[in-house]
């Protein structure tokens, strides 16, 4: 699957993004001061993950509504990836998101450019925009967005897309020897609806 919005395109992984994920996690690892920071990027061998990434692509069924997708420019730059992950009531994951009704639970929406290049350019909201219209298309209406209060980024475009603040956990993330909040967002569906239509968001 491939939709174009704007200047991106998000479509299904392919192999050779395989090695873009290699270099983002073995070399060109910036992205990761931003995305969960607390975690560790994990050691990766190349040659075995290459063969296991092979062999799930190789096995994989599609679900007719994607919850991920790769993230390209318009003319063909690997910019990074976009993802769903399923929550609880309380805005923690949920452990098994088949335990949930697929359109009624309560979905978290994470994104990362790893490609610095592209950072600030607003990629980011096109692709997010995308993301969400999509998922509002296929029914989704619970969408979540979780940061922490120093990826100022990630805050900055959560609020321009229309999400709005709905929890703070204070002090809950240490990173870098500092302590930082915990974020979650909701979605505003009018306010999003107004970004779209180039009505600005107040």
């Amino acid at each position: 699957m491939r939709l174009l919005y704007q200047d991106i395109i998000l479509r299904d992984m392919c192999e050779a993004d395989i090695e873009d994920d290699i270099r983002w996690n073995m070399q060109e690892t910036e992205w990761g001061d931003w995305d969960a920071p607390w975690e560790p990027i994990e050691p990766m061998e190349p040659d075995s993950y290459r063969q296991k990434e092979r062999e799930r692509l190789a096995a994989q069924t599609l679900p007719g509504h994607r919850l991920e997708f790769e993230i390209d420019t318009a003319d063909g730059v690997h910019l990074g990836t976009i993802t769903t992950y399923c929550l609880r009531e309380d805005f923690n994951w949920r452990e098994n998101p088949a335990e949930a009704e697929q359109t009624e639970a309560y979905w978290g929406i994470g994104i990362d450019i790893k490609e610095p290049a592209y950072w600030s350019h607003g990629l980011g909201a096109q692709a997010l925009s995308a993301f969400v219209r999509y998922h509002l298309d296929g029914g989704y209406e619970h969408l979540y967005i979780q940061t922490w209060s120093g990826n100022f980024r990630m805050v900055g475009l959560a609020e321009k897309l229309g999400f709005q603040e709905c929890k703070r956990n204070r002090g809950y993330w240490q990173v870098r020897g500092k302590f930082y909040d915990g974020l979650t967002f909701r979605l505003d569906r009018t306010a999003f609806e107004a970004y779209c239509a180039g009505v600005p968001v107040l």
